[in-house]
């Protein structure tokens, strides 16, 4: 259940900000939290959801620049303990202190305002479009795997999946100056988008595939787009997983990996690393999430809004809320 309650802005405490939220996307991990099925431990209710999101600063606490207020921002969501042996190793979404993340565990952006550690806050170029900029958190996912992947200009690169994530990867990996970029996905509908993006090649998934690339994204969240994945690159050749699959789903065969050598990568989260990728990819205008958003609707609309991103309809794209 859910209900949309009058909203009191927290003032930053010492080492915070208040941002005025833009906009808060909704995604997957978003429905699950509704449902009720989001893995324990992973969410404490009740909560405000919204972890995807941008804003503008509009107030800081004690020790945080003034200079901020004013200026455009999005926001890492996972709360480190900064003091832990991952976080000194900058490896943050493996905190050691336990999981925290805003709009899961912490208050999110489903708000008129959200108070956070100023230290979280990734600042934006003044012209920067806001509503483009709230799809930077799963951009930020795609960002940590594309420094993962570590493509290089020149290599054969692809990504399977043609969701936001995969779109973004399409995106990432051009960037790279790639001398060939497949996508494989399970929808012809989304190659005209992916050609947008910088995609030299489509297929679907149930064609015929190559299987002599260097690099290889997956984003679509399955088993079988794993295997699809792997089976795709050369021996040797680079796999980074972004996708989360049902529990208990069959994956990868060990034996393959290890006979064709394959370097294998997961990604969950992005550390500061990848959003200060993402955020100066972004910049460039190397970027563009605009395409992907296909609905704008008021806070009042969540209900609507969850049931158009579970629904399947292929018209459905990134479903953005305003409060």
């Amino acid at each position: 259940m859910h209900r949309v309650e009058a909203h009191t802005p927290r003032e930053p405490g010492p080492g915070e900000a208040l941002v005025a939220v833009h906009a808060a996307g909704i995604c997957g991990s978003d429905r699950e939290v509704y449902q009720g099925n989001r893995p324990e431990g992973y969410v404490r209710y009740p909560l405000t959801p919204g972890h995807e999101w941008s804003g503008t600063v509009a107030a800081v606490g004690a020790g945080v620049p003034g200079s901020l207020v004013g200026r455009k921002v999005v926001g890492e969501g996972f709360r480190n303990c900064q003091v832990c042996e991952r976080c000194h190793a900058g490896e943050t979404t493996l905190c050691s202190a336990g999981y925290e993340e805003t709009g899961f565990t912490q208050p999110g952006a489903m708000a008129a305002t959200l108070t956070l550690p100023a230290r979280l806050l990734h600042v934006l170029p003044d012209d920067a479009d806001l509503t483009a900029a709230a799809l930077l958190e799963p951009a930020a996912c795609i960002a940590a795997a594309a420094l993962k992947a570590n493509a290089r200009p020149g290599e054969r690169v692809a990504v399977v999946g043609t969701g936001t994530l995969g779109m973004f990867a399409v995106q990432f990996l051009k960037a790279v100056s790639p001398v060939e970029l497949l996508v494989v996905g399970t929808r012809g509908d989304r190659e005209a988008l992916s050609r947008q993006f910088g995609a030299s090649d489509f297929r679907l998934r149930d064609e015929k595939l190559p299987d002599d690339f260097d690099v290889v994204i997956e984003t679509a969240g399955s088993a079988s787009a794993a295997r699809t994945a792997a089976a795709l690159l050369r021996r040797g050749g680079r796999l980074v997983l972004t996708g989360i699959p049902a529990p208990g789903a069959d994956g990868l065969d060990p034996t393959d990996l290890v006979v064709r050598q394959l370097e294998v990568h997961t990604v969950f989260g992005a550390p500061p690393d990848a959003w200060a990728h993402a955020v100066r990819v972004f910049g460039a205008g190397l970027l563009d999430p605009l395409p992907l958003v296909t609905h704008e609707l008021p806070l009042t609309e969540f209900p609507r809004a969850i049931e158009l991103v579970g629904a399947g309809d292929p018209q459905v794209g990134k479903v953005l809320l305003r409060p």
